[in-house]
């Protein structure tokens, strides 16, 4: 716990460095940011996504004015707690201190996690609830007494719920709680209904009750976030129009099909072939860049530790692997499958996370090996650190000495 927060509150304290600069919108912050003004009059916005995201900026913008500090306050902080979330998260599934340790370093490295947690987009809000649900799920089968259990399962229903009302990428993760507990149950009792008073994975807490903290619960929170747009002065959602209204989303976000330099695929995201450039302009006095793409060690090598638990899952029984990995292949198999015409590399925000633990658990392997796999299990740690620092100015909006200094980090034409 000490580790997780220590880690969690340095990589928030470096998000909140110079947050406010630029100190005009960048990137999708043309999207969001007036959206979530309209939002305070009430007035309907970028209807293809769901509310909550643009209430957590609506909110700090109402409390802190409409600046660069109360567009991007928001998704800082759920930055913050995602991580911490993340760590919490990848120490119960593991039980392994010092996995869950590499794995919050990792993450906090990664790149994405921190651009995406310095902008005022959906990202960020979506995916640190996404942790956070997961997390108290699993806190809850760890839980000594069932009343702490209970509470562990509300709050992983309703950290589920506002995720979702954020985006829907974080669907496939969401399914995972319900799915653990139900395999937890039949393997204890052989049968799903039928079992000695008292089955767990949780003791007290029948099956009927866990779907309805994991399942109607969640989909309650969900829809209770559109609360605002019951409000509306035009275009008033109806509360009994919940197929309406997510087939109007679906139609949005379909019928966006203009060709953008952006466009790319999952292939693209896992090699870390193609990012995207938030920011490359003279502002605020200076030169400055900002580009979305995955730490080069982190990102790769987490590609080889997704092979080695395709072998460690069955010879070594690494089920904590399985998970992490059935979550990575589900969230990112959402957007191989998915018919939306236009996709980025901010998608696989999540994918990506879920990688890093994967990644620390083969640096777990390794770490106490008294052969080269030992060096290389360290250098992995070293390198993808020694990585952050290194392209620190270009995913930060570092002030650039002249235009061109960005080609110091364009190691890939595709980067350009």
């Amino acid at each position: 716990m000490g580790w997780s927060i220590v880690l969690a509150l340095a990589f928030e304290a470096l998000v909140l460095w110079r947050l406010t600069l630029p100190t005009r919108y960048y990137f999708d912050e043309v999207h969001y940011v007036p959206a979530a003004l309209k939002l305070l009059q009430l007035i309907p916005a970028n209807r293809e996504h769901p509310l909550f995201g643009k209430e957590v900026i609506a909110a700090f913008i109402r409390l802190l004015g409409d600046r660069p500090l109360g567009w991007r306050l928001g998704p800082a902080l759920f930055g913050g707690l995602g991580l911490f979330a993340f760590s919490r998260l990848v120490w119960h599934v593991t039980q392994r201190r010092r996995v869950a340790i590499f794995a919050t370093v990792l993450l906090a490295t990664n790149f994405m996690w921190f651009v995406q947690s310095r902008i005022a987009m959906l990202d960020m809000v979506e995916a640190g609830m996404c942790m956070t649900g997961l997390w108290q799920f699993f806190a809850a089968l760890h839980a000594r007494r069932t009343g702490f259990a209970r509470l562990h399962l509300v709050a992983s229903g309703l950290a589920m719920g506002l995720a979702l009302g954020a985006k829907w990428s974080c669907a496939p993760a969401l399914v995972m709680p319900g799915l653990v507990f139900l395999i937890l149950r039949v393997r204890e009792t052989g049968a799903v209904f039928i079992g000695r008073r008292g089955a767990g994975p949780i003791k007290g807490i029948s099956l009927v009750e866990a779907a309805l903290w994991l399942g109607v619960f969640p989909i309650a929170v969900y829809w209770a976030t559109y609360l605002p747009a019951m409000f509306y002065a035009t275009r008033t959602l109806s509360p009994l129009d919940f197929i309406g209204q997510h087939e109007l989303m679906v139609h949005l976000q379909d019928s966006v099909k203009k060709f953008h330099p952006y466009k790319t695929v999952w292939y693209q995201w896992a090699l870390d072939w193609r990012g995207i450039w938030y920011l490359f302009d003279n502002v605020d006095g200076a030169q400055r860049g900002v580009i979305l793409i995955g730490n080069p060690v982190a990102m790769i090598a987490g590609l080889f530790a997704l092979g080695w638990s395709v072998w460690a899952i069955p010879v070594r029984k690494r089920w904590d692997a399985l998970f992490f990995a059935v979550l990575y292949v589900t969230c990112l198999g959402m957007w191989i499958v998915n018919g939306k015409p236009v996709q980025f590399f901010y998608h696989y925000l999540l994918p990506g996370a879920f990688l890093m633990a994967v990644l620390a658990m083969l640096v777990d392997a390794l770490w106490d090996r008294r052969d080269r796999w030992r060096l290389v299990a360290r250098g992995v740690m070293i390198a993808s650190v020694a990585m952050f620092v290194l392209f620190y100015p270009i995913i930060s909006g570092w002030p650039l000495p002249f235009k061109n200094a960005y080609n110091f980090w364009m190691w890939l034409p595709s980067w350009r």
